[in-house]
């Protein structure tokens, strides 16, 4: 293995290992780690168009052409993707409106790296026994994906707003509507995740 790789490695596994010790020492203050961000996630929509989306593109990963693409890294980055994703383009947000501590922004950028990439690149390594040729430009085409997905679960209906981001919202975390109100709104999250396959099926 390149000598990058090795201190690249060695960087991404210190930044997740810091990431977790954050969250270990104080794990209340981190929203993905409550039952209201649980009961936020898991309602009937975001379930069924996850398993939609998670089983669509696990099933055509291998025809896609691409060899670093298989029915293994196609679930476990669907389910990641799911469980983080609308947490951590919700921090993000936060963050960005200074209304988070700059812990909660780090965390949340490492489990978008872990999600959309590190988890990617070390399945590979231990499969194939080296690092992969496409790890970087798997970053952006991933994160795509990733940033659709996290705003497609964040999509809410509030009284006297109509069609949001929840995380814009001063009670983010609060169970989501109805799918019919959102699906307008949500179709072009969509419509991302089912060009992405079609491209990569061409």
């Amino acid at each position: 293995m390149e000598p990058f790789f090795k201190y690249y490695i060695a960087a991404w596994v210190m930044a997740c290992v810091i990431a977790l010790a954050v969250v270990w020492r104080n794990p209340g203050r981190f929203a993905i780690t409550t039952r209201a961000y649980r009961q936020f996630l898991f309602v009937p929509w975001k379930l069924t168009t996850f398993a939609v989306a998670a089983v669509g593109l696990t099933v055509v990963a291998p025809y896609t052409g691409d060899p670093t693409w298989d029915y293994v890294d196609a679930a476990f980055m669907s389910v990641l993707t799911f469980l983080g994703a609308p947490w951590v383009i919700g921090v993000l947000y936060l963050s960005a409106k200074r209304k988070l501590p700059w812990p909660q922004l780090y965390v949340a950028l490492c489990l978008w790296m872990f999600s959309a990439s590190w988890s990617y690149d070390l399945y590979l390594l231990l499969r194939d026994g080296k690092y992969t040729e496409l790890w970087l430009i798997n970053i952006p085409t991933s994160s795509i994906l990733y940033i659709s997905a996290g705003l497609l679960w964040n999509l809410d209906w509030r009284k006297g707003r109509g069609a949001t981001f929840a995380f814009m919202e001063k009670k983010w975390l609060v169970a989501s509507t109805n799918f019919k109100r959102v699906f307008w709104f949500a179709l072009p999250f969509m419509v991302i995740a089912a060009v992405a396959v079609l491209y990569f099926l061409a």
